[in-house]
């Protein structure tokens, strides 16, 4: 137990130290990916293509989880997010962005009008 929890301070320590060189902060904005244990080819790739998007537009400064709503621990996240199926969200304070439509037409077919609709909503919510 105590290497676990020497561990798990050094991973948090190392973060912390990232993000303050990287002179990233967090913006309060937050995209999340809920799905089920039971996944498509389509629905991999809509979380894949978010995920990526987010990263390499805004590396630390907008956070992307992916949740399995099949999973109780999930249960409080999508009750207070008013979430009941697959869904692309992004999230500032009590606004809500749904990008599940797009997600799911564009990810596959044209990842870079999906990269671009991502970016156009997250700069929006980013500069409230």
């Amino acid at each position: 137990m105590k290497k676990f929890l020497i561990i798990l301070f050094l991973f948090i320590s190392g973060i912390l130290a990232v993000n303050a060189q990287s002179g990233t902060k967090p913006s309060g904005v937050e995209a999340y990916y809920f799905h089920f244990t039971a996944r498509c080819e389509t629905c991999r790739t809509v979380e894949a293509e978010a995920k990526a998007d987010i990263q390499n537009l805004y590396g630390g400064k907008v956070s992307f989880q992916a949740i399995n709503l099949d999973d109780a621990s999930s249960k409080a996240i999508a009750e207070k997010l008013k979430i009941s199926g697959q869904t692309l969200l992004i999230v500032k304070g009590n606004q809500k962005i749904n990008l599940t439509n797009e997600g799911f037409m564009y990810a596959t077919t044209n990842p870079a009008k999906l990269k671009s609709i991502i970016k156009q909503k997250v700069d929006g919510l980013l500069a409230l």
